[in-house]
């Protein structure tokens, strides 16, 4: 019998490796892949090849119907669905677990690009105060999400780290990005006591002798997106916070809150360590729709 979610964490962990999306893009994938999962069992079906384009179709007509989910979906949530089972598809059929994808059968949708979604600095300084900081398994947590928001760093980027990135005298860390590209992002001095506190608490504690990443699990690894994925999840709920978070919306509340309080794109841009300046706009427009709500809510002639 097939180890689904084995199958599943490894197609992840191939994407983060790959670098062939976002952190945001890998936590929706799984959770989408992971309905369809369920799905399968509840035919009695546990073998991922067994998943034929009649079954698959019938699959869909119930995603889109909203008889699985909390209601229908947008075109968006069915596009993004769909990419996510035919991207899976492609990687069983590569790794010889199916002979076919049959998600090959349905069109793809064009559906407009929507604004990132972003934490407000209060919500961001939330979830930092839930750590209790007199513990090392607390502290290593609250370091970990301070580091994706403080230098705005894709989640594989953060697990990435290595001891060696980090200059705690000049307050800076390098990172490697996208296209192993390599960009230098400085950090404030908060964060720096905070790294200083975690390796003193608990890296040294954990960590293997052979080891060089900064952020290690309990057993003394590296630590996994995953990981971070699912205590975030966790952190989430301690803040009293009734929305979706994910790790990404820590870099992308890093980009806007920077650009909130007088940041210039090009800045941005190289800290972000985007290719192309049309990507960082987006947090541009993000911002104006912001300070345009404040005016619409507060000055007297907007009423």
């Amino acid at each position: 019998m097939q180890n689904i979610y084995k199958i599943l964490d490894e197609f992840i962990s191939y994407m983060y490796d790959k670098r062939t999306g976002s952190e945001a893009t890998a936590d929706s994938y799984y959770r989408d892949i992971a309905r369809f999962i369920t799905y399968l069992e509840d035919q009695n079906i546990k073998d991922l090849s067994k998943a034929d384009k009649g079954l698959v179709f019938d699959y869909i007509n119930e995603l889109r119907s909203g008889n699985i989910t909390r209601g229908k979906i947008s075109n968006s949530t069915y596009a993004r669905n769909l990419s996510a089972l035919r991207s899976f598809y492609r990687y069983l059929c590569e790794r010889h677990i199916s002979d076919q994808n049959p998600f090959t059968q349905f069109r793809k949708i064009h559906v407009e690009k929507h604004l990132p979604d972003v934490l407000t600095f209060d919500q961001i300084e939330r979830i930092f105060d839930v750590f209790d900081l007199d513990d090392p398994l607390e502290v290593r947590n609250r370091c970990i999400l301070e580091m994706i928001y403080a230098c705005g760093l894709r989640i594989s980027e953060c697990c990435n780290l290595k001891i060696r990135d980090i200059d705690r005298k000049a307050l800076i860390v390098r990172v490697i990005g996208k296209g192993n590209k390599e960009r230098i992002v400085p950090y404030y001095p908060r964060l720096n006591e905070l790294i200083d506190l975690y390796i003193e608490m608990f890296r040294n504690e954990f960590a293997k002798e052979d080891n060089p990443y900064l952020f290690v699990s309990k057993r003394g690894g590296k630590i996994s997106p995953r990981s971070v994925q699912l205590l975030l999840e966790d952190v989430k709920i301690r803040a009293g916070l009734a929305i979706d978070v994910h790790p990404h919306m820590l870099r992308h509340s890093f980009a806007t809150h920077l650009l909130d309080n007088g940041a210039d794109l090009r800045t941005v841009q190289e800290l972000l360590g985007h290719e192309n300046l049309s990507t960082t706009q987006l947090y541009t427009h993000l911002t104006y729709d912001r300070l345009k709500k404040a005016v619409d809510e507060a000055h007297p002639h907007s009423k």
